[in-house]
């Protein structure tokens, strides 16, 4: 009997420490690194199995201490949990073009772009019959719509904050950002690299990324593209928010737009892009992938002797040139596959441009009530892209904002989303991301 109980006694040890042995190993493995942790984890984990090529916040560092002593902070963090909660999980194969140009008094002493000059028609006799001069912010701004926000400066924080938050609204999870070399500008800008630090910090809090389109900045060529891809590699490249794309030979590598690609020749960028170049970024830590411009059909042989890794189309304007006529789409993806290039079409809303150009009513489209955009997501879908471009969250000057816009009424006549809500183009977004995760996933398996 004695034996029986001493028999008895240490099976129940054993199981208390096989209990408790589990319970260790348990905790060890509880959500603090999980991919349930964030408010995307769900999706991100679906992503993660099917879609290993994006870079992923796998890395996620550990809770700060100091932050959860300082109730002021976890109250803020809950806040910031709370709300991303509320939105859909970020789409990274969809991208929407970014400009930090706008300005206003109070944050750049004066209002920058929004007192766009009316451009001139380039035959003299065309431009004497359209208005000429600049716009006057804030009630007359350069743009057919009104921002929801104001004639904002791109430097605000608060701004920076809003737009996150309608990005995520429409499941955007790349913004691709227009971008100058430092000290450098647009015709009508001032320099903006020094908004990238904070654009970098709002973009990681709401798990967005940011890839750089690099604009035809004054003198760009080979030697200096090389200096400026070093240069944001070098200063923004370790960023959590910097985007980075893995490729088919593994290695996980930035990518940029570049725009106007076409004024360079194509032996000029080989002599940047092609693995055979003495002065070659190939297989140097600045190495990444560039995707070019596509207007003409012809610069689709331009863009293979180039050496770059894919084509964009950028123009809203279904019609205007070779690369934005949708159903050339088709044909474009099958030259891309053909090439080992990423296809990534371009789609907008709508285009009208006529507050700048006034002349320039022909290449007006109009947003018929978001059909436009729905039909062009559509057309983007069947061609089976790598990626999906939007063109653009806020491009006001061209009217192909997704942005929120409201009606005003004064002594400058906008055009507006009514009868539908300021948000209705960033919910079309919304869907059409969802549909694309969607078709991603069966096209893989």
């Amino acid at each position: 009997m004695a034996r029986f109980r001493r028999k008895s006694c240490i099976t129940l040890i054993a199981l208390v420490l096989l209990v408790f042995i589990v319970t260790v190993v348990l905790k060890a493995l509880t959500p603090e690194d999980s991919p349930f942790s964030s408010p995307e984890g769900a999706e991100l984990f679906i992503q993660k199995k099917n879609d290993p090529e994006i870079q992923r916040d796998e890395n996620k560092s550990k809770p700060d201490k100091s932050k959860m002593n300082n109730p002021v902070q976890s109250d803020k963090d809950a806040e910031l949990e709370a709300t991303l909660r509320k939105f859909p999980p970020p789409n990274y194969y969809l991208h929407a073009f970014y400009y930090t140009w706008f300005g206003s008094p109070k944050f750049d002493g004066k209002y920058i772009h929004w007192d766009h000059p009316q451009l001139p028609h380039w035959d003299f006799k065309v431009a004497q019959g359209y208005p000429q001069g600049r716009h006057s912010p804030p009630d007359d701004i350069g743009s057919n719509f009104y921002p929801s926000l104001g004639a904002y400066s791109s430097r605000d924080p608060s701004i920076i904050e809003a737009h996150m938050q309608q990005l995520r609204t429409a499941a955007i999870g790349v913004i691709a950002l227009s971008w100058y070399p430092p000290n450098m500008k647009d015709d009508n800008g001032e320099p903006t690299d020094d908004i990238v630090p904070l654009l970098l910090e709002v973009a990681h809090k709401y798990h967005i990324k940011v890839a750089f389109h690099i604009e035809p900045y004054q003198g760009r060529d080979e030697v200096n593209m090389f200096t400026n891809v070093k240069y944001i590699i070098e200063k923004y490249g370790e960023h959590p928010a910097f985007f980075k794309y893995r490729t088919n030979t593994g290695k996980l590598l930035p990518l940029f737009y570049v725009y106007d690609s076409y004024l360079m020749n194509s032996e000029q960028w080989a002599k940047l892009l092609k693995h055979t170049e003495s002065n070659s970024i190939r297989d140097t830590p600045y190495d990444a992938i560039f995707i070019a411009l596509l207007v003409e059909e012809k610069h689709k042989r331009d863009i293979l002797v180039a050496g770059f890794d894919g084509v964009y189309t950028y123009f809203a304007t279904n019609g205007f040139s070779y690369g934005s006529t949708q159903r050339n789409w088709a044909s474009v993806k099958a030259f891309c596959e053909d090439n080992n290039l990423l296809f990534i079409p371009s789609v907008g809303p709508g285009y009208i441009d006529t507050s700048i150009r006034p002349w320039n009513f022909q290449n007006t489209r109009n947003r018929i009530n978001g059909k436009y955009y729905e039909t062009s997501l559509s057309a983007a879908l069947e061609a089976r892209p790598d990626f999906i471009s939007i063109t653009s969250f806020n491009e006001w000057h061209e009217g192909t904002q997704i942005e929120m816009a409201i009606p005003k009424t004064g002594q400058t006549v906008y055009l507006d989303y009514l009868p539908n809500k300021p948000s209705i183009y960033l919910e079309i977004t919304r869907k059409w991301a969802a549909i694309f995760g969607g078709e991603r996933r069966r096209w893989q398996d």
